[in-house]
């Protein structure tokens, strides 16, 4: 085996926003949140909450607030990445978005090995997105919704792809 067949589940996970219109099994749901609660987390704090959307009114409304999450509207399971300030490392921003970083790429990853196509939809730093979700999810306070992540049976195929660049790299220093 070579390291393209060992690493092609990475090279195959594309953002898929187009979904069949089948429902996605609560234990697959279950499964990729275990997944992405297997992240790397500062002093292992876990400050990423998760909030599954299923309803179709919620999920309009979502797309409704989200410039580049139309797909959310004929997507059966939208998934809300938020992080908990009250539980960061050191009560910091950048910690709480490195680790909900960390889950939604675990989150990304598990759902295109387990077959299923997803989109991760921004929401932070954008203030009217961060607004429009805390309203329409009912987050607490202390909750900052950081992205949202559109997920089904894919409709679309992508191809395998890498954007690695060679000029990005450095060796030693810059």
């Amino acid at each position: 085996m070579n390291t393209d067949d060992k690493l092609s589940f990475i090279f195959g996970r594309r953002s898929i926003r187009e979904y069949q219109s089948a429902p996605v099994p609560d234990e697959l749901v279950t499964d990729l949140l275990r997944a992405a609660m297997a992240a790397p987390s500062a002093c292992a704090k876990d400050p990423w909450r998760f909030v599954v959307v299923r309803n179709r009114a919620t999920l309009n409304l979502i797309a409704e607030a989200l410039p580049n999450g139309k797909m959310l509207a004929h997507a059966p399971v939208g998934i809300a990445v938020c992080g908990d300030l009250g539980a960061t490392h050191a009560g910091e921003l950048s910690y709480l978005l490195q680790d909900c970083s960390a889950a939604i790429e675990n989150l990304l990853l598990a759902a295109h090995a387990l077959g299923l196509g997803a989109c991760w939809l921004g929401v932070h730093p954008r203030q009217p997105r961060i607004d429009a979700l805390t309203k329409i999810l009912r987050l607490p306070e202390k909750i900052l919704p950081v992205s949202c992540i559109a997920l089904g049976w894919p409709a679309e195929q992508q191809p395998p792809r890498t954007r690695f660049s060679s000029a990005y790299v450095h060796d030693e220093s810059w």
